[in-house]
């Protein structure tokens, strides 16, 4: 068998490439004749169809990167002003972290605790401190990868839904980590 001229070869390739342009135009082209609205779109049933898809669809409410690091640094602004060295974390509802500060001095363990305490108190929409207290009546909680049941975490709300939690550790007790994680929630207020 003999192989073809490298100029066929060339040209067919270009072909093949231009067969393929021309379906993904198509494609595209039809993909946009589909979503463009239709005039019939407020037919009987068609309301209906488009509440049941939204019901289909979760919309949460995150911090900006910009509300994360303005609470992140009132916690650490109000430690650091208590003369304590610390690390905080702010994490989004989902548990990732948005922004992790650790402070001068501040511990090596300090900066892992904080972000379980903040992942710890958007997980149950509570200051981690209450929280300890139910280890009492269900102390496997503890169990669960990522948390930590020490007092210095606190939720961030909206409209009563947690979106983003606050951590503190690194002070020599959990009540001003919390008290610090609570400086950063006030400062959203602001």
């Amino acid at each position: 068998m003999q192989m073809p001229s490298k100029r066929a070869r060339i040209i067919g390739g270009a072909a093949v490439l231009a067969a393929i342009g021309v379906t993904a135009v198509g494609a595209a082209v039809g993909a946009v004749a589909v979503a463009a609205p239709d005039a019939n779109a407020q037919k009987p049933g068609a309301a209906r169809a488009a509440r049941a898809e939204a019901q289909n669809v979760v919309a949460t409410d995150h911090l900006t990167v910009h509300a994360a690091v303005k609470a992140a640094q009132a916690a650490l602004d109000a430690a650091e002003k208590a003369d304590q060295h610390v690390s905080v974390s702010v994490v989004d509802r989902n548990g990732n972290t948005v922004v992790t500060l650790r402070g001068d001095g501040a511990g090596p363990q300090s900066y892992k605790a904080a972000e379980e305490k903040a992942f710890t108190s958007v997980s149950w929409n509570a200051p981690t401190s209450a929280l300890v207290k139910r280890l009492e009546q269900a102390p496997t909680l503890k169990d669960i990868p990522g948390t930590l049941f020490l007092a210095g975490g606190a939720p961030v709300q909206a409209k009563g839904a947690p979106i983003a939690g606050i951590g503190v550790a690194g002070a020599p007790s959990g009540d001003l980590d919390e008290q610090f994680a609570q400086a950063g929630v006030a400062a959203l207020g602001k």
